[in-house]
């Protein structure tokens, strides 16, 4: 009896295929290893090909190189029908495989037609199954750990794990526990954390709690220092740029290499562009919590088309492409404005994940209604329960959008915002091979991290029992 091993859903399951044994000359040998696979909780898969220690390319490296072959790539922004090759973590260059190295795979994934694109990346997630990232807690590593092995079902390889407005004590307790790291079999990696808040606006507070909001009055960047207590693997600030003093904070920040977000704002144009030329490059949930558009003063919004952007200077602006925070009207409206700057954002909470009930969100009591979260006794929306792949579908769907835009706003564009698309966001040769299989739907089979398969659908399991004599 042999057991074939397939990627999720039967019949568009891509097979792991056992290559063809090479010539005695090449001196290598695949060994056939059946018996290690799991479909735990986790979603992690064992390597069950294992290669021996003789490869033939063995002058440049002994690590294997597998060939994912039979799928559609996402590259050059568009959906290409061609192989990807993978050694190290890495996407390797077939041609100086093929006549510099003189190799050839020693594993191949027959991928039976699946969509291949970068792993996604969520900038903006302040939570989900159970775990609030704003609660005060000295275990939220652990949790953070939990909520990044989760995400590996939704596509999700890299993310910013967000905190809302707290009190300074929750920020001095939680920062130091969450920390920057690579992801894998045991999740999806850590980008830095996301700081949404305290310092915005009173009127678009929003689900954010008025008790706990600050201002940068006193000492300006010091103001800000001493209410995280540590600036350390903090990757994204939001705040508004109203506040007096904002313009020296976000210069500072942009100096220490973390990025500057505009949001829960009441600015007027002007105000939003200064604080675009001292360096501030993103939105945060465009639309939701600051001043609507207007014709004769725009506000945050009209940054999409403003020509007093710096030269060589990029906006980005983060959408919850959930079907609730933004009408399908807006979202086409943003996208067709400005449609290399949309980056997809879940701005999941703690309650992503679970049945319908009340839940928490920092300090605020949520209650799920559907696919609502509001904030208990109101109508004033809090975040949401959708998960990335959820948002790429909907954008796809009623933005007017391609397939190809709809995955980079979840992948390139978030790379680009944070400075690392020389290695995460692409399949350009030399990145890392941080990778979502999907079907046809955009529906995720399985997920790779630096080539590891890490996740897959359990409907694998079934595809792992069938055989044949």
């Amino acid at each position: 009896m042999s057991r074939r091993r397939a990627f999720p859903d039967t019949g568009s399951a891509g097979i792991l295929q056992r290559p063809a044994r090479p010539s005695p000359k090449a001196g290598h040998v695949t060994q056939w290893s059946p018996d290690r696979w799991s479909c735990d909780g986790s979603g992690a898969a064992g390597n069950f090909l294992l290669p021996l220690k003789m490869p033939s390319n063995k002058s440049v490296s002994d690590a294997p190189i597998t060939q994912f072959l039979n799928c559609h790539i996402l590259k050059d922004h568009t959906l290409q029908r061609e192989d990807l090759w993978v050694r190290e973590g890495k996407i390797l260059n077939p041609e100086k495989l093929f006549f510099d190295e003189k190799g050839y795979a020693d594993v191949q994934i027959d991928c039976k037609g699946s969509i291949i694109a970068p792993g996604f990346i969520d900038t903006q997630i302040n939570g989900g199954y159970g775990i609030d990232f704003s609660s005060a807690t000295d275990d939220m590593k652990c949790g953070v750990s939990m909520v990044a092995r989760r995400l590996l079902s939704t596509g999700v390889t890299s993310f910013c794990p967000t905190l809302v407005t707290s009190p300074v004590s929750v920020y001095h307790q939680v920062i130091p526990q969450i920390e920057v790291q690579d992801g894998g079999p045991k999740g999806a990696g850590i980008l830095g954390l996301h700081l949404e808040g305290p310092f915005i606006s009173k009127e678009k507070k929003g689900a954010h709690p008025d008790q706990y909001l600050q201002t940068f009055e006193k000492h300006g960047f010091q103001d800000l220092l001493d209410t995280y207590g540590s600036l350390d693997n903090v990757r994204i600030v939001t705040l508004a740029p109203e506040l007096n003093r904002s313009e020296e904070v976000i210069r500072e920040l942009v100096r220490r290499g973390i990025c500057v977000s505009l949001g829960h704002s009441v600015s007027n144009l002007s105000q939003a562009e200064a604080a675009v030329k001292q360096g501030a490059t993103f939105i945060t949930h465009l639309f939701n919590a600051m001043l609507p558009f207007h014709h004769r003063d725009p506000g945050i919004v009209g940054l999409l088309t403003s020509n007093e952007i710096p030269a060589g200077q990029s906006i980005f602006y983060g959408m919850i492409a959930d079907g609730i925070h933004t009408n399908p009207a807006a979202l086409r409206i943003a996208y067709r404005a400005h449609p290399t700057g949309l980056v997809l954002v879940t701005d999941a909470i703690m309650a992503m994940g679970l049945p319908a009930g009340r839940h928490t969100l920092g300090q605020q009591v949520i209650e799920i209604d559907g696919l609502h979260a509001y904030v208990a006794g109101t109508k004033t929306l809090s975040g949401s329960i959708a998960t990335m792949d959820m948002c790429v579908r909907h954008l796809w769907q009623v933005a007017g959008c391609s397939m190809e835009h709809a995955l980079e706003a979840a992948s390139l564009r978030p790379a680009e915002l944070l400075g690392i698309s020389q290695t995460k966001g692409t399949l350009e040769y030399g990145t890392d091979a941080d990778l979502v299989l999907m079907d046809k739907e955009l529906n995720v089979k399985a997920t790779y991290i630096a080539g590891e398969w890490v996740w897959k659908h359990c409907k694998v399991a079934n595809e792992l029992e069938m055989g044949s004599e």
